[in-house]
């Protein structure tokens, strides 16, 4: 574990696979043209500052703040990882909180995991979809990455047969801005009572589950130092 990790509160050559297939295989979108290699991006270094920003699946609820997930991450990666995860968050209220924390911590990076709550009280998806490409711009305008972080649809026959996926906005507005997508990862783990503290939100296993797939993915795209 990287002695440099800490946490911090907010203040190919082949033919080319279907797009599923790729994002499934390789999670990394945009995806690079039929025939050439999925696309790396910058390199962030042990020791930076990244930020979470979203929701009560970024805060942690439902386990402690040391197994949220930012703070599983920072031990993975050495980064700095501020945990700006707030329960109860829309994606407007998250919008409104970006700017302060992007002049407060100037992070490389920025994840990005909000809508969960639009959803569930059924808020207009354009009104979602605006906001999130419009904090997508916010980041890019700051000089960071963004990383996008798909969130399950809520459906209730879904989460019964423990096959809940991902809200289909999250791939169009990756695609659009041309920034990686981590698919599935909330969906997998929520979709396991094993790994639930309750009907929506991880418990203790479940953020490490989480951080640990979302490591890899940002390994595989050559964001976090291997």
């Amino acid at each position: 574990m990287p002695s440099t990790s800490s946490t911090r509160s907010p203040s190919t050559d082949r033919s080319c696979p279907s797009r599923r297939r790729l994002l499934a295989a390789i999670a990394v979108a945009p995806l690079a043209a039929c025939g050439k290699r999925a696309p790396r991006y910058a390199a962030i270094p042990a020791g930076s500052t990244a930020l979470a920003l979203g929701d009560s699946l970024t805060h942690g609820t439902g386990a402690t703040a040391e197994a949220a997930y930012p703070a599983r991450l920072a031990a993975l990666t050495g980064w700095t990882v501020v945990n700006a995860g707030v329960p109860g968050n829309t994606s407007t209220q998250a919008r409104g909180r970006l700017a302060p924390l992007l002049a407060e911590h100037a992070p490389k990076l920025v994840l990005l995991s909000i809508g969960g709550n639009d959803f569930l009280r059924q808020l207009p998806e354009a009104e979602t979809r605006s906001n999130i490409a419009a904090m997508l711009g916010e980041v890019r305008a700051a000089g960071a990455q963004a990383v996008l972080v798909a969130v399950p649809r809520p459906a209730l026959m879904a989460a019964l047969m423990r096959s809940l996926d991902d809200h289909p906005l999250y791939e169009a507005l990756a695609a659009e801005h041309r920034v990686p997508l981590f698919a599935s990862g909330w969906a997998k783990v929520l979709s396991d009572p094993a790994l639930k503290a309750d009907q929506i939100h991880a418990n203790a296993a479940g953020y490490e589950r989480f951080a640990r797939e979302l490591h890899d993915f940002l390994r595989a795209a050559g964001i976090a130092p291997r």
